[in-house]
């Protein structure tokens, strides 16, 4: 666990049982930091970024013809097209520093909906699903006795690298994720119904 986020006087108890964390500023929030900005009143309601958005556009209805993907990370955007025309933008989010989006050609591999990280999330109390640790990392540390794991929302999620897909996100205004690509939750859904597994998708710098 992470002691910077524990009042002093909890530190003996967190090997005891998962409620010794409860005070946490993590339990407060009720949320993942990895998704920190998005607040959900229930679990598939999302808001979109309260950054403002004159970035991102879908006129891609009515479009035909094979689909394609273009992410460019300088910019900050993604381009969806169809028969080559272009059908829509996005402003996204890209991997931060060390962490960075890795470029190329690819293509969709998976798509998941309601997709949720195997990698970062948090760490709820048994029984009462209070979260107590809101920057869990499911490879790095054990889960307290009385806890149990729950990814970070990723949805709509398309796969297209090792561990590196596009989905709904919050959006800071600057590369901010772990090497995924966050868009808004209306851009995330277009992308998501109009890409098929095999949709090519190019990431350049």
């Amino acid at each position: 666990m992470k002691a910077s986020l524990l009042p002093i006087a909890l530190l003996p108890l967190i090997a005891v049982s998962c409620t010794s964390l409860e005070g946490t500023m993590a339990n407060m929030r009720g949320e993942s930091r990895y998704m920190a900005g998005y607040t959900n009143k229930r679990e598939h309601d999302w808001k979109s970024s309260p950054i403002p958005d004159d970035v991102s556009y879908w006129d891609g209805d009515n479009m035909t013809g094979p689909a394609s993907i273009r992410i460019n990370l300088t910019q900050q955007k993604a381009f969806f097209y169809k028969g080559g025309q272009l059908a829509g933008v996005s402003k996204i989010s890209t991997g931060k520093e060390g962490r960075s989006t890795p470029s190329g050609t690819y293509k969709v591999n998976q798509k998941d909906k309601w997709h949720r990280s195997s990698s970062y999330g948090v760490f709820k109390e048994k029984g009462t699903d209070r979260i107590v640790d809101d920057d869990a990392e499911a490879h790095n540390e054990p889960v307290p006795p009385g806890c149990y794991y729950e990814g970070a929302p990723m949805f709509n999620y398309l796969n297209f690298a090792p561990a590196v897909g596009m989905h709904t996100g919050y959006l800071p205004g600057y590369a901010a994720s772990h090497g995924c690509v966050r868009m808004p939750d209306r851009m995330a859904q277009k992308f998501f119904d109009n890409a098929q597994i095999g949709t090519p998708v190019t990431v350049e710098r």
